[in-house]
């Protein structure tokens, strides 16, 4: 059974820096597209950044520059280093693996899902 637990996710003032992980189990992760989502309460979830299973990226034009995504196979786990942090960056992430993903930042490209950390960015 796929599995995926993200935490990291915090209250930062504006400027400030927060590491997201996110441990899976039940599968590798090295052999699935992984990605980062994020949702804000009555809008629509959306990428924020991936890394595919040969471990080309790619990222939301919001976060370029600012956010990084990587993975760690030894340990399974996947990252989104998240610096100069925006009060618009302010949601939910989650973070999701898909098998033969096509459009990288697509939710439904993605059949397996955490339950979220809650980033918090105050001005």
């Amino acid at each position: 059974q796929v599995q995926l637990v993200e935490s990291g996710g915090g209250s930062v003032q504006a400027g400030g820096s927060l590491r997201l992980s996110c441990v899976a189990s039940g599968y590798a992760i090295s052999r699935y597209a992984m990605a980062w989502f994020h949702q804000v309460a009555g809008k629509e979830r959306e990428g924020v950044a991936s890394i595919a299973s040969d471990g080309s990226t790619t990222y939301a034009d919001s976060v370029k520059g600012r956010f990084t995504i990587s993975r760690d196979n030894a340990k399974n786990t996947l990252y989104l280093q998240m610096n100069s942090l925006k009060p618009e960056d302010t949601a939910m992430y989650y973070c999701a693996a898909g098998y033969l993903v096509a459009d990288h930042l697509r939710p439904l490209e993605y059949n397996h899902w955490g339950q979220g950390t809650q980033v918090t960015v105050s001005s």
